[in-house]
C-alpha cells in the first residue's frame, strides 16, 4: 500500500527484527491523514514491536506494557519536540479518531487498538 507521507520501514521494530510491513495499513492511513491536518513532519520514533523487543523495553524500565499496541501494528510513538509541535500532532490525531494518546516528554504515544477502552490521554512521567 502506498500512503503519502510514510513508508513501513519508518515503523520497522528497533531491534532489526521486526517489519514495517506488520503495521496496520488503516492505522497508517490514520496517521497520514494526521500528518496531513498537522502541517508538519511526523518522526516516528517507535512503530511496530516484536513482543521480544517490547520486553526488553520493559525489562530495561522503560513504561512499556506487556499488552502493548505495538506488537499489534497499532500504535507509534511520534516525536514531539516543542509545545507548538505537540499541540499540532495531538489536534490532529483526536480529528482523525486516534483517541488512545499517551504524552511523553518528548513523543506522543498513538494507538488505534479497538480492544483497549478509548478516549484516553495519559502522560509517561
Amino acid at each position: 500500500m502506498k500512503f503519502k507521507y510514510f513508508t513501513y520501514n519508518e515503523f520497522d521494530c528497533k531491534s532489526g527484527q521486526g517489519k514495517g510491513e506488520n503495521m496496520d495499513d488503516d492505522f497508517i492511513c490514520m496517521l497520514d491523514e494526521a500528518r496531513e491536518i498537522a502541517g508538519i513532519p511526523f518522526k516516528i520514533t517507535s512503530g511496530y514491536r516484536t513482543a521480544e523487543y517490547n520486553k526488553k523495553l520493559i525489562d530495561y524500565g522503560f513504561k512499556a506494557s506487556l499488552t502493548s499496541s505495538h506488537i499489534q501494528g497499532l500504535a507509534a510513538d511520534i516525536e514531539a519536540k516543542s509545545s507548538e509541535e505537540r499541540f499540532k500532532i495531538l489536534t490532529a490525531l483526536l480529528k482523525v479518531g486516534i483517541n488512545r494518546i499517551g504524552l511523553g516528554e518528548d513523543f506522543i504515544h498513538a494507538d488505534y487498538d479497538p480492544n483497549k477502552k478509548s478516549k484516553l490521554i495519559w502522560n509517561y512521567y
